[in-house]
């Protein structure tokens, strides 16, 4: 048995260590933790579960990716140049465009043109026969990517690519695409096609695998022809198969000049896992007009681009004049993008906001209920889509601008993963969104006020996740 004189030496130290351990997370959480409500909830993790707390913050709460990728780019863009636009602009849409420009360093693009995909059975196809096509490159990013009837077309598609002598590079989620075992990173592999898995490891020390993942779905063939939106690659996907879990999603096909933006994001995401740049003509060729859209890419992840997509909704239901549409699987977004909705409302515009009825995470659809209280009370419109899970990121401002892509509205896809948007102005680009969305029907307050307390109160305790979500 230990005596009182040495069980008291080890508590003493174990005490010490204690304190030591919790003031050097508080250290960091004050110079580096910007969010009040997080930092006050990390620091009291940290002080009263001795150790658990440390190990808690350093495998969730330490942003090592930010770090990583200054190194990488700490040079890339210079600064934005452009003049603001005139005060007495009639046009909403240019000072929405100024600001896209001035938060991303990214320049918007004219002469691009896009076709709707509707589901992976109009999406696959396509992007199937594009890497089929593909002479130069194919450049793959998928958050998840499964061997499945689905993938394996995809999987035999980049193996012939890269036996004709297409350069070829796939990016698999480490999370997403499977933790313990990625059947399609093994055939690719084993293949000799060129593949990673995004910040994947099995030891969280090495790193933050759990929070921070890449959740953007891109393809991009010879950098003439992109696919982007917000469909993964599995059978569920494939409504004609009659899946157990059918999953409805919306992609887009891209073609002009906005496609080198989108190479570009693939390129620098191939960097930052692999070292490898990607700057040839193969990747980068000229590119000419193929339509009339004005396009730009947004891209939004814990690095360089922290917050940039949530900015961008940010100003454009700042710039909206009518109407704002918004569509998405989960809706639970940081506070101050509830709050701009529910105050467009209330100064007059037509705020719609549409959801699946219900999403694959029971804890989100609990958890949305709360802020949907306040924006009906505000004036907004919540629609719910029956059937199957509407998996579709899609917003517009005016039936005239227009943002789709990989992000969905709730706090992981604005702050935590790594995300790509593009930004779309026309009118009939626009139209055709508000077309995919026709077959819902309205949650009111009445609804809300039908849950019974302890509904209310799982709700309520299912929103102190959204941080986590």
């Amino acid at each position: 048995m230990i005596s009182s004189d040495w069980a008291w030496l080890i508590g003493e130290i174990v005490g010490v260590m204690h304190v030591a351990i919790a003031s050097a997370i508080t250290f960091h959480i004050l110079l580096y933790k910007r969010n009040i409500g997080t930092s006050i909830s990390w620091m009291g993790i940290a002080w009263l579960s001795p150790f658990v707390g440390g190990l808690l913050y350093v495998a969730l709460g330490v942003n090592r990716v930010k770090r990583r990728a200054k190194r990488l780019w700490r040079a890339r863009m210079p600064p934005d140049v452009t003049p603001p636009p005139p005060a007495d602009t009639a046009d909403p849409l240019t000072p929405l465009e100024y600001a896209i420009g001035r938060l991303t360093g990214v320049a918007s693009t004219s002469g691009n043109a896009a076709t709707f995909l509707h589901n992976g059975d109009e999406a696959y196809p396509a992007m199937i026969a594009a890497i089929d096509g593909a002479k130069k490159s194919v450049g793959l990013c998928s958050y998840i990517f499964r061997a499945d009837s689905a993938g394996l077309p995809f999987i035999d598609a980049l193996i012939r690519a890269q036996d004709r002598g297409v350069q070829v590079r796939v990016l698999i989620d480490g999370v997403g695409g499977g933790w313990f075992w990625s059947g399609t990173y093994m055939r690719l592999k084993r293949a000799g096609v060129p593949v990673d898995r995004f910040l994947h490891s099995y030891f969280p020390w090495r790193t933050p695998f759990l929070n921070l993942r890449n959740h953007r779905k891109l393809l991009v063939v010879d950098g003439e022809i992109g696919f982007v939106g917000g469909i993964n690659i599995g059978d569920e996907n494939v409504l004609a198969s009659n899946p157990r879990h059918p999953v409805r999603d919306t992609h887009f096909r891209l073609e002009g000049p906005v496609v080198e933006q989108l190479t570009e994001a693939f390129a620098d995401d191939w960097l930052f896992e692999t070292g490898e740049r990607l700057q040839d003509d193969e990747w980068f060729p000229p590119l000419q007009p193929r339509g009339t859209l004005d396009a730009r890419v947004i891209t939004s992840g814990p690095d360089e681009d922290m917050e940039q997509i949530e900015f961008v909704a940010l100003h454009a239901i700042s710039c909206a004049r009518h109407s704002i549409r918004v569509v998405t699987p989960y809706f639970l977004p940081p506070d101050v993008l509830t709050m701009a909705l529910g105050l467009a409302a209330m100064r007059g515009l037509s705020v719609d906001i549409v959801v699946p009825e219900h999403s694959n995470h029971a804890v989100l659809d609990w958890a949305r209920r709360v802020p949907f209280r306040v924006l009906l009370e505000a004036g907004c419109r919540i629609w719910l889509r029956p059937g199957e899970f509407d998996h579709s990121k899609l917003m517009t401002i005016d039936d005239a601008w227009s943002m789709v892509g990989s992000a969905n509205w709730d706090t992981r896809s604005f702050r935590l993963n790594f995300e790509i948007n593009v930004g779309v102005e026309g009118l009939a680009f626009a139209h055709q969104i508000q077309d995919l969305t026709r077959t819902s029907f309205s949650l009111t307050l009445a609804d809300l006020d039908g849950d019974s307390l302890p509904i209310r109160l799982r709700n309520a305790a299912a929103r102190l996740l959204q941080p986590y979500l």
